[in-house]
């Protein structure tokens, strides 16, 4: 197996906006400093006010809130998209290209079924996985 990972094949992904990773059960969205000021700008509001009426903390660091059913706060129910896209986090972005999901082959079968975009549309090659792995500013997700 090339590079020793499970992926060295590459994976096939493509995001189809069914908003699947952005409902349900709890977890957390995690936010550099910089990516809350630019939602904060992107809505036209203040740092503090985006702050208050959309951050929590979860597991010792900053997280959007989510709805009581486990949405994320900045999906529109209606229109199944993401209010913050073009700033979303890069959490957000990086799916399903975390290190989480990708450390096994196991993960990724897991997660792919929840996600109809897993396994489906462009093969991400080695390298382009092993580069976004590397840009995520959460090595722990």
């Amino acid at each position: 197996m090339e590079g020793g990972r499970w992926y060295s094949l590459g994976v096939r992904f493509t995001c189809l906006g069914c908003g699947r990773c952005c409902r349900g059960e709890p977890g957390a969205i995690w936010m550099t400093p910089q990516e809350v000021l630019a939602m904060a700008e992107y809505l036209g509001m203040s740092e503090e006010e985006f702050r208050r009426r959309y951050m929590t903390f979860r597991w010792g660091r900053q997280s959007l809130r989510e709805r009581p059913n486990g949405d994320c706060i900045m999906l529109d129910p209606e229109g199944n998209r993401c209010l913050v896209y073009p700033v979303r986090p890069a959490q957000c972005s990086l799916f399903p290209f975390w290190p989480s999901v990708m450390s096994s082959e196991e993960n990724w079968e897991r997660e792919s079924r929840r996600c109809p975009g897993m396994g489906e549309g462009r093969l991400w090659c080695l390298e382009e996985i092993e580069e976004l792995l590397k840009s995520s500013p959460f090595p722990d997700l």
